[in-house]
Parts: C-alpha cells; sequence; structure tokens
C-alpha cells in the first residue's frame, strides 16, 4: 500500500510542469498571469556568474542596506520565461526574473532572501514591509502607481492563446469584440482581468454576445481548463502565453500581441530602493549583461533601452 501511494505521488508530481503557468501583476495586470508549459529543462548558460558590484551603483543604497547587506524579495514562481521550477519546487527557481533579479542584486553588492508568493498577494505585502520588492512580471499601470513604486526592466504586456487546431478564433486577437460569445479564462488580480471587466460592454455596443470570463487563482487551472474546453482561450502574458505555445505538451496556439505594458521590479511607495535599482538594471543594459538574460530566455523583443522609474506617461 506504501509502495503504490508512493507511486501515486510521483506520477502526480510528475504532471505539474505541464499544469504550470506564469503570471503577471495587475491593478488596472502578472500583471498579467502568464500562462507557460513547464515541460523543458532550463537553458544552461549562466550570464549573470560574471556580474560583479559596481561601487557607484551600491552607493545610491540606503546605508542601513549597505550595512545589512541582504534584501527580501516577494516572488511569483509560476512558468517560464519569467520565473519557474524546472526540477521541482525542492530545487532553486529559474527564469528571465530570476537572473534579472540575481544580477541587479550582484550590481548593488547585496544578497537576496526569496521568499515564493502568490501574485495577487506580493503587492499588498509591499506596504506592511514584508519585502523589499517584489517580481512577478508585474506591468506598470496608473491604479498600480497610486500606491506601488515601479522600476522598469522589460516591455512584455497582454496576449491571448487558444486550443491548438481550435478555429472560433482568428489566428490573431486585435479587438476585445472578437472575443464576444466565447469563454476567457485569466489570472485573479491581474491586469488581464481588469482589462476584460473594464471593457466588458464592448459586445453589447456592438449588438453582439457578451464574453464571459473566467478567474483562476492558480495558474494550473487555466491552462487545464482549456484543454478540457471549459474556456475558449487564455488572456494572459506575451512572453509567456509564446512560450508555452513552444511546448508541445501545452496544445497551445499563440494568438499575437495585443497589448504592450511596461514591466518593472515593484516596491512600496516611496522607497528609497528605486533609484538604485534602476541604475543597476542601466548598468547591466550598458554592459551587455540584460541583453545576454533576455537571450537566454528567448524574450529579446520585449527589451527596453533604459531603465524607468514610474514612466509619466502611466501616471
Amino acid at each position: 500500500m506504501r509502495t503504490s501511494r508512493t507511486r501515486l505521488r510521483a506520477a502526480a508530481l510528475a504532471l505539474l510542469p505541464l499544469l504550470a503557468l506564469t503570471s503577471c501583476g495587475s491593478g488596472a495586470s502578472d500583471e498579467t498571469a502568464a500562462v507557460g508549459a513547464q515541460g523543458s529543462p532550463a537553458p544552461t548558460d549562466d550570464p549573470v556568474a560574471a556580474v560583479r558590484e559596481v561601487d557607484s551603483v551600491a552607493a545610491l543604497l540606503p546605508a542601513d542596506v549597505r550595512e545589512a547587506g541582504t534584501l527580501r524579495v516577494g516572488s511569483s514562481i509560476g512558468s517560464p520565461p519569467g520565473a519557474y521550477y524546472p526540477n521541482g519546487t525542492d530545487k532553486a527557481p529559474a527564469g528571465q526574473d530570476i537572473d534579472l533579479a540575481d544580477a541587479v542584486a550582484k550590481v548593488l553588492g547585496v544578497r537576496l532572501q526569496r521568499q515564493d508568493a502568490s501574485f495577487e498577494t506580493i503587492l499588498p505585502a509591499l506596504g506592511s514591509g514584508k519585502y523589499d520588492f517584489g517580481t512577478g512580471n508585474f506591468g506598470v499601470t496608473s491604479v498600480r502607481l497610486k500606491t506601488i513604486d515601479f522600476v522598469t526592466y522589460i516591455n512584455d504586456g497582454q496576449g491571448f492563446a487558444a486550443k491548438k487546431g481550435d478555429t472560433a478564433l482568428k489566428k490573431k486577437v486585435t479587438d476585445l469584440t472578437e472575443l464576444c460569445g466565447l469563454t476567457i479564462g485569466t489570472g485573479a488580480g491581474t491586469t488581464f482581468e481588469a482589462t476584460l471587466t473594464a471593457q466588458k460592454g464592448v459586445c453589447a455596443k456592438a449588438g453582439k454576445k457578451p464574453y464571459d470570463v473566467k478567474v483562476y487563482a492558480e495558474n494550473g487551472a487555466t491552462l487545464t481548463a482549456l484543454q478540457q474546453g471549459r474556456i475558449d482561450v487564455i488572456m494572459s502574458t506575451i512572453n509567456g502565453l509564446r512560450h508555452q505555445a513552444a511546448q508541445p505538451a501545452s496544445q497551445t496556439t499563440f494568438l499575437g500581441e495585443f497589448h504592450r505594458l511596461d514591466v518593472g521590479f515593484a516596491f512600496k511607495k516611496g522607497s528609497p530602493l528605486t533609484k538604485a535599482f534602476q541604475a543597476a538594471v542601466n548598468e547591466l543594459i550598458k554592459d551587455g549583461t540584460y541583453a545576454r538574460i533576455l537571450a537566454k530566455w528567448g524574450t529579446a523583443a520585449s527589451a527596453i533601452d533604459t531603465s524607468r522609474i514610474n514612466p509619466a506617461e502611466h501616471r
């Protein structure tokens, strides 16, 4: 009996990577809770290994942080290419967000104390002081900027995916009226959910049947719902959905970019850390580490030329 239970547990654990999705934050999006199957191992190259502390950038940190030498980061671990567990939850996470945060920490000369957290809990926890900053593909929005400061590091955004072979949608979704009459699955507390809710009246205006939105707290549940036909389409991050569609096990088709969005490290409002993080990201852009990290994870199309604090167009 014990042997059978052990085998069943092992089989269940083996399926988890295929059900995991990435996430983005909302407030207005992992930002968008991105979705991406985790069937493949992480790339083996390590562009972060060569990163060294830059004294002029580290000097921008508050004295107490430099003395402590550590920063607490709340990380939403979902799926590639953002952040996921390629070798199980008992091993270290990997992904674009993991590499970028680690590289920034090395430039600043500090260590990270990473704590896994669900996407929707990280931003509120910043205000309480639980974390010094957060990662999770958090999109910069005017709503979030009321309580959160952002230091941008990529430009990702919103996209759609359908089950492979499904002909209910065109190859690319460019207008929400194309979703009328369909059921859309997305992540809780994401910009996706906010966008769909705010624009739900577009179908009535077009004289069409409204779309239905189903929100899932677990990323894996969203992909499972699509595979089982309980939803027609997923709305999530561009990079996550594109990566997911490249994994045969996910059986999804990427339906293109809908809306681009700045993504950044998240901090409580008025945090004294933002200038140091901005300088660190720009140092990584200047020395080429940034481009190598994005190339490693296949997200070069999301590269930015310079990091910004609270981009003006979102205020």
